[in-house]
């Protein structure tokens, strides 16, 4: 009887069916096609060769399948059974391959890190210590908390595994709609101090700080608050002025007359909004949490929210300020006006605003100087998202996503109430959908066969990242979990009901899907016909794949389009390292974030909005469109009709505007990117300055601003973008 000798000396009987599996689970992340009928040749061939010998060693086997692989003209399946090995032996020696990568960190020669998130400084002690941490969550992840067919189609850019620099620690989640209302209505508590419902608007400001530092260190994605839950302090303050400015006009004998009072009372509280609002924006853009960057926060800023008449003339003045104040930036190292990365601002459009005549169009024409200037607000459709968002009951819903586009589904709770603050992602994995197109080599049956293997292992992936979540106890997190951000649990008590039944979701994310396209059919995804058609097949397919484990495991899986800022070039480089240069397909270092129109495909805006408007529908989990633009600061209007169009067509959507400054020679406008022998370097088009740490760049890369470069994909892409609206064009070019 044929032995086998494993690694640790122990014999087993020769058993095929080990090897036949093992060639099985490398096709579905190699090739992606079955074929078990090879698998179970090899396996026989290699038994019958050498079934006279007394034992063979599992290096020995491992060599000879990987040797008939090739003979039978398996590469795919050969490289990914070899990557499989290579999976398992770093996983079984239990190795440290770390001390490289930090050191790396650590003396600036990593392009990686220095790139990693355009929102992070690298060279900052704080990103350094979150990024160390990151490297060692990593690197268990990859031993022993991932299976090892999860830890090698992530590295080969088949799959991403988001933001496993976190995953280590287990209790740790993505994003969040905080519930500022129940915080600052019932108390809560922050650093073991009870703090109590506060008695003025100021106030309010500054405990919603805490609770967004609280809340951003305490989980690793974007946040979202709504100007809404801060809008009755205002009357509380305007009462409260009003009683100090009667009984100081008591005390030295002043007129009470009504119409003085109230001009006083007015002034007081224009002021006090002010110094409010800007506590917000000061102190959020100051902060650096234990993750080492500003929260990520984005303010919604909706009217319809609030149905009190007087909350909401007081909610219209707060986000007067809070445009009115963006507008004007913040100032740099230098003391020059510049565009802030955060907080990103929400605004959304509705009947009270997008008309003319509308009672609250005075502000949509700020929002629109604010976009022109500042790049923000971001648009968010009432209109389209009553449509999409239909709850249990059959109705429309409209709330904002959590940080740049990650949307929640709807939710009624157990008062059979539509809720959305206080819910939460778990986690995110993104498929490449140009891997799969590749791998099938264009046949369409092939592609879905392929297609089918692949979500299975995101959906094992996915369920890693749940059961990773499951068990934590809501200890470990009180401003989360016990003090009203994301619940009122009781100490000691497990998170997991909050993990089901729909109150939180896991996100099945996709990119690339014009590549995809492309390759399958010919067409891009725009062309209305054969390549639409097929985008849309596959976009469904992703969301019959979401409900059918939602339906048997009662857990929210929903579609998203996911951001992929440093991504978009990893994948890239994947692509090409297992399929070579395919022209318009992997001839490029970034592929196309979600269900994009390509950056570089000519394309009138409004017929951009229009065609991707179809594709955001079946992104429930999240999505987000935009339009490229040139300087259209003396063009508001085209602005303003690019709103109107947005929310009469599309849920979600944004205008990228420039807003650059060079501290060398002052200059203030779009700072270029140049391309000297093969690289991309940004330089200033009037004095040539190429010193990064002397210029302000600011640039959309993932739905957020980023303001700290990116990496060769990524700036290749954006050197890429086609201007889709400058001053040129027409208020009539949408029809």
């Amino acid at each position: 009887m044929l032995k086998v000798i494993k690694r640790d000396c122990t014999e087993v009987d020769f058993d095929e069916s080990k090897i036949s599996n093992a060639i099985i689970k490398a096709m579905k992340n190699g090739s992606g096609i079955l074929n078990r009928r090879i698998a179970f040749t090899i396996a026989s061939e290699i038994h019958e060769e050498n079934k006279d010998k007394d034992e063979l060693s599992i290096s020995e086997i491992e060599s000879m399948v990987y040797d008939k692989l090739i003979t039978k003209k398996q590469r795919l399946t050969a490289k990914a059974y070899e990557g499989y090995r290579s999976v398992r032996e770093f996983q079984r020696d239990n190795c440290n391959t770390i001390d490289g990568e930090i050191d790396e960190l650590l003396n600036g020669s990593s392009e990686y890190w220095a790139s990693e998130n355009s929102n992070k400084d690298e060279k900052l002690v704080t990103t350094q210590r979150d990024y160390m941490a990151g490297i060692v969550s990593k690197d268990m992840c990859k031993r022993y908390l991932l299976p090892p067919e999860i830890v090698q189609a992530n590295d080969d850019g088949i799959i991403h595994f988001h933001d496993m620099d976190y995953f280590g620690q287990r209790t740790l989640h993505n994003c969040d709609l905080i519930n500022l209302e129940d915080m600052l209505q019932n108390g809560t508590v922050i650093s073991g101090t009870m703090i109590e419902k506060p008695h003025s608007f100021s106030t309010a400001c500054n405990i919603a700080t805490q609770i967004i530092a609280q809340v951003a260190s305490s989980q690793y994605g974007g946040q979202t608050i709504t100007l809404s839950h801060l809008a009755p302090f205002v009357d509380v303050s305007r009462q409260k002025i009003r009683k100090e400015v009667i009984t100081e006009r008591i005390k030295h004998g002043d007129s009470l007359e009504d119409s003085v009072v109230n001009d006083v009372v007015q002034e007081r509280l224009k002021n006090e909004i002010s110094r409010g609002v800007q506590t917000i924006q000061y102190q959020v853009i100051t902060l650096l949490t234990t993750n080492g960057q500003a929260p990520f926060l984005s303010i919604c800023m909706y009217l319809n929210e609030v149905e009190d008449k007087q909350t909401k003339e007081d909610l219209a003045l707060i986000i007067e300020e809070v445009l009115t104040q963006r507008i004007q930036g913040v100032k740099n190292e230098v003391g020059v006006w510049i565009t802030p990365a955060f907080p990103k601002l929400l605004y959304v459009l509705e009947e009270d605003n997008i008309y003319e005549n509308s009672p609250y169009w005075h502000l949509t024409e700020l929002a629109a100087r604010c976009t022109a200037k500042r790049m923000v607000p971001d648009y968010i459709s009432e209109k389209k998202m009553l449509e999409y968002k239909i709850d249990k009951n059959g109705n429309g819903n409209c709330y904002p996503c959590m940080g740049c586009r990650s949307f929640l589904t709807p939710y009624i709770n157990k008062n059979g109430e539509p809720q959305y603050y206080g819910r939460f992602n778990q986690g995110v994995v993104t498929i490449s959908l140009p891997d799969i197109a590749l791998s099938s080599d264009g046949d369409v049956d092939t592609f879905w066969t392929i297609f089918d293997e692949r979500m299975e292992l995101c959906h094992k992936a996915l369920q890693c990242r749940h059961e990773r979540l499951e068990g934590t106890s809501s200890d470990v997190a009180p401003i989360l979990w016990q003090n009203g951000a994301l619940g009122r649990l009781k100490k000691g008590e497990k998170i997991d009901g909050l993990l089901h039944n729909g109150y939180s979701t896991l996100s099945l994310g996709y990119a690339g899907l014009y590549e995809c396209v492309k390759y399958m059919t010919g067409n891009s995804h725009t062309d209305g016909d054969v390549g639409t058609e097929f985008a849309i097949e596959v976009m469904q397919k992703l969301n019959d794949y979401c409900n059918k484990w939602k339906a048997e495991e009662n857990i929210d899986y929903s579609v998203y389009g996911s951001p992929i800022e440093s991504t978009t070039y990893k994948f890239a480089k994947c692509l090409k390292k297992r399929f070579g240069i395919v022209e318009g397909i992997t001839d490029r270092d970034y592929i196309t974030n979600s269900y994009h129109i390509p950056v570089f495909e000519e394309i009138d805006p409004f017929e951009k909005l229009e065609i991707e408007s179809r594709f955001q529908k079946l992104s429930p989990g999240g999505a987000i469109s935009y339009i490229e633009c040139a300087d259209l600061t003396k063009n508001i209007s085209a602005v303003l009709e690019v709103m109107k169009f947005i929310y009469d067509h599309i849920m979600y959507a944004e205008l990228n505007t420039k807003s650059d400054y060079c501290q060398m020679c002052g200059f203030d406008g779009e700072i270029k990117i140049v391309e000297e022998n093969g690289e991309l370097i940004w330089e200033c088009p009037s004095c040539k300055n190429r010193d990064k740490s002397k210029m302000n760049v600011t640039r959309r890369t993932c739905g957020y601003i980023g303001t700290n470069f990116w990496n060769p994909g990524r700036t290749e892409e954006i050197a890429e973008r086609y201007v889709h609206l400058d001053d040129h064009k027409l208020e009539g070019d949408k029809n």
